[in-house]
């Protein structure tokens, strides 16, 4: 084909012309939201649910904020793009906090995040496991029964046993004398003072009898409260006998009569009575309330009652160290770990 000059012309000429601008259309935002979801678990594997779980965007607010599930599942289902934070919180529980980048319609399932306890919660553990121990080695205590009968519930054959809280040794000491078999000791105590006809202003007759048995039993039930409550608690004493077992007779008698005057405190370490001396003074005192004006001595009363119950409990020790471990029933163990 042959080019003459105007077929030249007209070619150079639409070459060297401008084409026309052609509209163009904008590309839409592809950046679509997200799924985050993930699980709140212990150090045990445990799921954690009511955990709370708080997502934050840089630059983005406000933050959202759910809680886990009982299974410790937790789901963010419409996430915007880009670095986001998540915050884990659970009471008892030490926070957490991660940080990751969220893609465009990505769906992000977060491995298990495992929270551990706090430093407070494992202190509040450690004094709940201890209490709930003690319980146990009393509950123990209250099934010790001398020839399977009578209560022997203050006396410990575990010498390095838990403190009692103050609501035990009030549990130690009414269940030992709300005891039934307690009512009939008293009984008998009352029936000899009557035979003999201590006491004289109470009277002769069923009336007598009686007035001596509510005495007998108040002075009993006193002394239990304020020796074995009121003041090992002011005092941070532990009002049980800790068996001894071992050791020559000598040591051992010496032990037993030694712990009428000599209590274990709370923490373990051996003092001075207090409880034991003083709560046998004030229940002695408090005694001259329950017997006849031409019966009452006034101090001579309080401290012949307060040696008797000093005395008495010396006595007491004594055979429990050698005689009364051998017929007591159900005398067991339990040791924390």
């Amino acid at each position: 084909m042959k080019f003459d000059g105007l077929n030249f012309g007209l070619v150079v000429a639409l070459l060297l012309h401008p084409s026309p601008a052609w509209p163009q259309t904008s590309k839409p935002d592809a950046r679509e939201p997200g799924v985050i979801s993930g699980s709140v678990v212990d150090d045990t594997g445990a799921a954690i649910a009511g955990a709370k779980v708080t997502l934050s965007h840089e630059a983005i607010s406000p933050t959202e904020q759910v809680l886990s599930r009982e299974d410790g599942q937790f789901l963010f289902p419409k996430v915007a793009a880009g670095p986001y934070r998540l915050t884990v919180s659970a009471s008892g529980f030490a926070g957490k906090t991660l940080s990751g980048v969220l893609n465009s319609g990505e769906v992000s399932n977060l491995p298990p995040i495992r929270l551990t306890l706090a430093v407070d919660a494992v202190v509040v553990d450690v004094k709940s496991t201890r209490v709930e121990l003690a319980q146990r080695q009393i509950e123990e205590q209250e099934q010790q029964r001398l020839f399977g009968v009578l209560p022997n519930f203050f006396v410990s054959y575990l010498p390095d046993a838990v403190p009692l809280t103050t609501g035990q040794k009030f549990e130690l000491s009414w269940k030992s004398r709300l005891d039934p078999v307690q009512f009939g000791v008293v009984g008998i105590v009352a029936g000899i003072q009557h035979a003999r006809n201590d006491y004289t202003g109470f009277g002769d007759g069923a009336g007598g009898y009686a007035k001596r048995y509510a005495a007998a039993y108040g002075n009993v039930l006193t002394r239990s409260l304020i020796t074995q409550v009121l003041l090992p608690s002011i005092f941070k004493q532990d009002p049980r006998y800790f068996y001894k077992g071992t050791g020559s007779t000598k040591s051992r008698m010496g032990y037993a009569i030694s712990r009428a005057v000599i209590k274990k405190g709370d923490n373990g370490r051996w003092q001075p009575n207090y409880s034991g001396i003083l709560g046998s003074l004030a229940s002695g005192g408090i005694s001259n309330l329950y017997y006849p004006a031409e019966d009452r001595k006034g101090v001579r009363l309080t401290v012949e009652n307060a040696a008797i119950g000093i005395g008495g409990a010396a006595m007491g020790h004594l055979v429990q160290e050698f005689l009364f471990k051998r017929v007591t029933t159900r005398a067991r163990k339990v040791r924390g770990s």
